[in-house]
């Protein structure tokens, strides 16, 4: 893995003519495709451009995303010493760049932040990840390193999952606390190193300073390098004091697991509050561990900070699930993970294998499975976009590219890059899956699936070759997606839609610049009822090559699903949310019993229609969906210096985690 900024060679650049014939041709958005892009992935043009004003509109996006990923492969090429070929780069660049701009495939949200900036050249390549898995197993030895890294990543954007091992292995201990004053940098790095300081008091006794906050930028302040706004310090100082309550109490006794998730729930509070970017973070627990699979039940605990990660625990095959099913039926928790399956399966069509066993844990979304340490790149793919299997085939090579190249780059972490240097772990994702079944059949589907996935074995043999380093161990998985599937319209992941004609309400500040544009394209803009200083806009959806919705499909073809692409796909793992009807509740055990062979993890939601004012989705009828169509007027271009907000970590019904409220 290579520090991008210690290779000197001439930048990959695709022409300005070339650029130019995409600049007004019109972008395939999906219903609320081009304000969620403006919203979330579109950076100041200053960024790199000192000169211009206002931010990126798609194409630019696109140029910057498939710049930076070229680049990275030649200067790893030229660091190496071997062949690179600049017009055969550029060619198949230009189809990346097309494919991507119509919207075929996309890097994660994190991708279309990242990539390409100044931050991944100068900084750090950990941007570019989307998830991470870390276990406390050695807390005893590394002490308040383990939550630091864990705050480090939250803080660049990357979903942190992390298991509770290291629960009885350390006793608290009593700070020596010393008059020295420690002044806090105003960095990302200055705030974790703070963090660790302070934990490894109560951790190892270590002394602890007195920390000053003078040198932290106010609120308000831009964020350069990473992009956002600046909260000031009360933030860090709200987490340093919430972690000397916690461990206060604590001293004498030893580490327990709800220890353990307190402290990176409140952590994670910190990270957003922050200003810095949301995220996602999985707690994984034991079976047995009543008092953490119970946690969430103190409700002032839980609006503090315990919604800050959703809470799985490692299933064992042939366990009596009774109790565990009747929780899933009240509140959606805990996950089920099946670590024993992660480690000796890939798809599980191909048997069992011994090439994953250091396996600990999965990402927020459950994915991925991962090593300690280490870090996964998805990428997504819409085979409904699609017309042939032939022409899915050509989107899916550019996009296992992506990923293999996002492996390339160095973290700031030592023991990570140990990792990544061994596995080089990707995750090609299909989103809009109900849609491509319906339009090319399910079968039809699941052998493009099947054939797909031996296409990709062979392209990762020819450019792990080509690049000198090793074959991927894990290349495909079904992510829960989020933002990036608005893009174009699809449905997330592999879940079905709300239904076939629905309103998608999306929130913006009061001041936000895009207000002004929505409101005189006709849309709706209402006061938030819930939130002050906000405005929530409604947008009527019609879902494509629809046949059922949430509410009309069974928990077990949701289950079958799941199974299958298990089966046939993903040989990381397939991320779902399974909605279950009242009726269906008392199956739940059961289902866990037959599937419990088939899946590496899975949760359970209750469909219900909220009832709640302005919710996100709201179902209505084809006649209300042709009179607000009928009154709006589609935005292809909104002309603002409003950069975009970045993306959380990743959204569905279990996996999206407002660090800001309450869960």
């Amino acid at each position: 893995m290579l520090k991008l900024a210690n290779i000197n060679v001439r930048r990959f650049r695709l022409s300005d003519q070339f650029i130019e014939q995409y600049k007004n041709k019109p972008v395939p958005w999906g219903p609320v495709g081009y304000i969620t892009f403006k919203r979330t992935y579109a950076r100041r043009l200053s960024d790199t451009d000192p000169n211009s004003n206002g931010t990126e509109e798609w194409y630019q996006t696109c140029r910057r995303v498939i710049e930076g990923m070229f680049d990275i492969q030649k200067r790893h090429v030229y660091a190496l010493g071997i062949e690179w070929n600049d017009a055969k780069a550029q060619r198949t660049a230009k189809e990346a760049y097309d494919r991507l701009f119509e919207l075929k495939w996309t890097p994660p949200g994190r991708g279309l932040w990242m990539m390409g900036t100044k931050f991944i050249y100068e900084r750090t390549g950990a941007g570019l990840f989307n998830c991470a898995f870390r276990s406390t197993k050695d807390i005893s030895t590394k002490g308040g390193y383990l939550f630091a890294w864990m705050m480090d990543a939250l803080m660049v954007g990357i979903g942190v999952g992390f298991d509770t091992l290291g629960s009885e292995t350390v006793t608290i201990k009593q700070p020596e606390w010393i008059q020295e004053q420690y002044i806090i940098d105003d960095s990302r790095e200055g705030w974790v190193k703070s963090v660790q300081i302070l934990l490894d008091g109560y951790i190892h006794g270590k002394k602890v300073p007195v920390f000053n906050y003078d040198n932290i930028r106010p609120a308000g302040a831009l964020i350069k390098g990473f992009g956002g706004i600046s909260s000031g310090p009360q933030p860090l100082v709200e987490l340093h004091d919430n972690l000397k309550s916690l461990y206060n109490e604590r001293i004498g006794s030893a580490i327990t697991s709800v220890d353990i998730v307190d402290t990176e729930n409140l952590i994670g509070r910190c990270v957003v509050a922050g200003n810095v970017r949301r995220s996602a973070a999985l707690a994984l627990g034991q079976h047995d561990d009543k008092e953490y699979l119970t946690m969430k039940n103190d409700q002032e605990k839980l609006y503090h900070h315990r919604w800050g990660s959703n809470n799985s625990f490692e299933a064992k095959i042939g366990m009596d699930y009774t109790w565990y099913a009747e929780q899933s039926q009240k509140n959606g928790e805990p996950g089920y993970i099946w670590l024993h399956n992660a480690r000796h399966y890939g798809r599980m069509k191909d048997g069992k294998k011994y090439d994953d066993l250091k396996v600990m844990g999965f990402n927020p979304c459950v994915e991925q499975q991962l090593e300690d340490g280490e870090l996964c790149c998805l990428v997504e793919t819409f085979p409904a976009k699609h017309d042939t299997y032939e022409d899915y085939i050509k989107t899916l090579e550019i996009a296992y590219m992506y990923g293999k190249t996002v492996t390339l780059v160095n973290t700031h972490w030592p023991e990570t890059n140990a990792i990544m240097l061994k596995n080089r772990r990707i995750g090609l994702s299909q989103s809009g899956v109900i849609q491509a079944f319906n339009k090319h059949t399910r079968r039809g589907i699941l052998r493009w699936c099947d054939d797909a996935y031996e296409h990709v074995n062979d392209l990762d043999k020819e450019y792990s070759d080509w690049l000198c380093i090793p074959r991927s161990v894990r290349m495909t998985s079904i992510k829960p997606s989020g933002t990036v599937s608005l893009l174009n319209g699809s449905t997330p992941g592999i879940h079905f839609p709300e239904n076939e004609f629905y309103i998608r309400r999306i929130r913006f500040s009061k001041n936000s610049d895009l207000i002004e544009p929505l409101r005189q394209a006709g849309y709706n803009i209402e006061e938030d009822r819930y939130s002050p200083n906000t405005y929530c806009v409604e947008f009527p959806v019609k879902e494509p090559y629809f046949v059922k919705g949430k509410k009309d499909v069974s928990m077990w073809e949701q289950l079958e699903l799941a199974a299958q692409y298990q089966h046939y796909w993903a040989d990381n793992s397939v991320s779902i949310t399974v909605t279950f009807k009242e009726e269906e509740a008392n199956q739940i055990k059961d289902a866990l019993e037959l599937y419990e062979s088939r899946l590496k993890a899975v949760s359970f939601l209750r469909y219900q229609e909220t009832g709640y004012e302005q919710a996100p989705y709201e179902p209505i009828s084809e006649d209300q969906y042709n009179e607000m169509v009928s009154k709006v007027t589609p935005l292809q271009r909104i002309d603002t210096s409003e950069e975009g907000l970045g993306s959380k970590y990743c959204t569905n019904d279990t996996c999206e985690i407002d660090f800001g409220g309450k869960k």
